[in-house]
């Protein structure tokens, strides 16, 4: 009979792990289980929700996400399709598969914006070889237990995967006003301002065409920026090939060319020879630029910050007739110079998820095997 295991064992960050704060406009808490099938199962995450808000685009969900053995996409719902914003307790359901590729099940409550959103009693079922959904266990599962040191016992909170990135915007609480036990938790979202998602244009202070330029820029700089943030040394610092380059090079070689456009464009020069030692290396990207290695990712995304808002500064001093000014040198507009910043942001993300799912594991260094040498 084939059976489904369920190893009762929860990933849960420990306290003890040193601690990221980030400002985000959304935060989660969630729950990781094994998983281990050779067949196809559907799954229920079910959990009571409410939420209390003056912010119209704020919203609470359930959430699901199966992780997978080749770190391909699993399944994912998060609920943005049907968003919850009632201020009365109701049950809600994300209903999903797994099969012999899962890897791992992850589920809990994500929030948006200002207000207060409430979460309890989550219940997790997956079905057995009859079909039918049976009950898993879930630690904590109506949050009965007293929180330690502003932590929810078994569960993990923040934006990330695999580390413990807090977000400053949101404050976690137990409350009474619960409807299984005598606890719920609520978590609350103050001072942040939504931002427009899917939307070209519309930068304050800048011209249509170079607004238009300024938020295709930044969209594809965020996506960046989501693929390596909690990337560890190891990771960064691998070369996959002796031709190929390290992420970390290939985040400051964006830097860097950003940089060169802005001297070409705003200044109507190439890189004096200050600059060519500074950013020679990491725009060339050849043997020079493989060397770039040793540091963690936020110094290369420090560096991309802070050249980017040199960019859009600049940029909302000008106005669509600069856009259409003709770049002799190359017979270029700096419409199209900018164009190309944006596209070439867009060809090494690619390059850079090619290279992070090919990442071996990192193996732990051999411990010396001691022997005692008898006389």
């Amino acid at each position: 009979m084939k059976k489904l295991i369920i190893p009762l064992l929860f990933f849960v960050a420990s306290y003890a792990q040193t601690q990221k704060t980030v400002s985000s406009d959304w935060t989660s808490i969630n729950q990781t289980i094994d998983i281990k099938t050779s067949v196809k199962k559907k799954f229920r995450v079910i959990a009571l929700v409410k939420v209390e808000t003056n912010e119209p685009k704020a919203w609470a969900g359930v959430w699901a996400r199966v992780d997978t053995k080749n770190d391909e996409d699993g399944f994912f719902d998060n609920m943005r399709d049907r968003p919850i914003k009632s201020n009365e307790w109701q049950s809600y359901t994300v209903e999903g598969t797994i099969d012999q590729n899962s890897k791992s099940l992850n589920f809990g409550g994500l929030c948006l914006y200002d207000g207060k959103f409430y979460f309890d009693k989550f219940e997790l079922f997956i079905e057995n070889d009859k079909g039918i959904f049976e009950p898993v266990n879930i630690l904590n599962s109506s949050f009965e237990t007293p929180f330690k040191n502003g932590e929810i016992p078994k569960w993990t909170q923040g934006i990330s995967n695999d580390a413990v990135v807090k977000v400053k915007e949101y404050k976690i609480s137990s409350e009474k006003s619960s409807v299984d036990g005598k606890s719920c938790i609520v978590i609350e979202g103050r001072g942040i301002k939504p931002r427009l998602e899917a939307r070209i244009g519309n930068v304050e202070g800048a011209s249509p065409k170079i607004a238009d330029m300024i938020s295709m820029l930044e969209d594809l700089k965020s996506r960046v920026e989501r693929t390596v943030k909690n990337m560890s040394q190891y990771e960064i610092d691998y070369l996959h090939d002796a031709e190929a380059n390290r992420i970390g090079a290939l985040v400051m070689h964006l830097a860097a060319a950003e940089k060169y456009y802005q001297v070409f464009t705003f200044e109507n020069r190439e890189f004096n020879e200050e600059e060519k030692k500074m950013w020679g290396a990491a725009l060339d990207l050849d043997q020079a630029g493989r060397e770039i290695k040793g540091h963690d990712i936020q110094y290369y995304l420090d560096i991309y910050n802070e050249v980017r808002a040199k960019t859009i500064s600049e940029l909302k001093k000008r106005d669509d007739a600069w856009f259409a000014e003709v770049q002799t040198r190359y017979d270029w507009t700096n419409q199209y110079c900018w164009f190309h910043v944006m596209e070439h942001q867009s060809s090494h993300l690619g390059q850079i998820l090619f290279l992070k799912k090919r990442i071996p594991p990192q193996q732990e260094p051999l411990k010396p095997i001691k022997q005692e040498i008898k006389n």
